[in-house]
C-alpha cells in the first residue's frame, strides 16, 4: 500500500531524513517511534505529500505520488489521504457534522451522499447526538474522534496520524488507541500512527523506530 524508497530531507544544512526505506502493507497498523528531532513528523509528511522528499519515491496504492504536478498532488491528498494531528485542526465556526463534510465536498462529490457518510461516521464514533455541536462545545476526546471520522470521509486508502492521542487523558487515550485497532479490525483500514507512547507502539502490528534519520529496527 506504501512503499517509501531511499528518502532524504534537509532543511538548510540539517539533513533530517538520510535515506529511509520502508514498507506498510495493506490494512496493516504500523507505529513510528523515536526521540524528538529522529525525523518522525518529517517522514509522516512526505508520506502524506505535505512536503516532498528532496530525493527518493513514494508510491501510495501503486501511485508515484511526487511524479504528480502540485494540482493534482492535492486531489491525491484529499481522495487517497486521512490525516489525524493531535491537536485536531477542527474548523471552530463548523459544527461536528460540517466538519466531517467539508473533505468529501471539497473532492466534488455529491452532497447528499457526503452528508449521508458523515451521520453515519458519527454515529459510529458514538457522537451522532453531537452533530450539532461546535468543536468548543465538545470534550478533547469528542474533538478527536470527529476529525478521525473527517479523515475517513473520502474512505482513504491510508490514515495517517501524528500523536493522536497526545493531549488526551488516559481513558480518552485508549479509546483512541481501541478505535484505530477497530478500524483495522473492521475496515481492513491501513494506518501509521506516529507517536511517543510506547505502549500503543508495542500493540501495533509493526513498529518502527527512527534514529538521527534512520530506521533503527523494525
Amino acid at each position: 500500500m506504501i512503499q517509501v524508497t531511499n528518502l532524504h530531507k534537509r532543511f538548510g544544512t540539517l539533513e533530517v531524513l538520510k535515506g529511509v526505506s520502508l514498507e506498510v502493507r495493506r490494512g496493516e497498523l504500523v507505529s513510528v517511534v523515536g526521540a524528538s528531532g529522529a525525523g518522525k513528523t518529517t517522514l509522516l509528511q512526505i508520506m502524506g505529500t505535505l512536503s516532498r522528499p528532496d530525493a527518493g519515491e513514494v508510491r501510495i496504492d501503486g501511485e508515484e505520488v511526487f511524479r504528480l504536478n502540485d494540482s493534482r498532488l492535492s486531489q491525491f491528498r484529499n481522495r487517497h489521504i486521512g490525516f489525524v494531528f493531535q491537536f485536531h485542526h477542527l474548523l471552530p465556526e463548523f459544527t461536528a457534522f460540517e466538519n466531517i463534510c467539508i473533505p468529501g465536498l471539497i473532492a466534488g462529490r455529491k452532497r447528499s451522499e457526503v452528508e449521508q457518510e458523515a451521520m453515519a461516521l458519527l454515529q459510529r464514533m458514538g457522537l451522532e447526538a453531537r452533530a450539532t455541536h461546535k468543536p468548543a462545545q465538545l470534550s478533547g476526546g469528542e474533538q478527536q474522534r470527529v476529525a478521525i471520522a473527517r479523515a475517513l470521509i473520502n474512505k482513504p486508502a491510508v490514515l495517517l496520524a501524528d500523536e493522536p492521542s497526545g493531549n488526551l487523558d488516559t481513558r480518552n487515550r485508549e479509546e483512541i488507541h481501541r478505535l484505530f485497532f477497530d478500524l483495522r479490525d473492521e475496515l481492513g483500514q491501513t494506518t501509521v500512527i506516529v507517536t511517543h507512547d510506547e505502549r500503543l507502539a508495542a500493540t501495533t502490528d509493526r513498529c518502527i523506530r527512527l534514529s538521527d534519520g534512520q530506521i533503527l529496527s523494525e
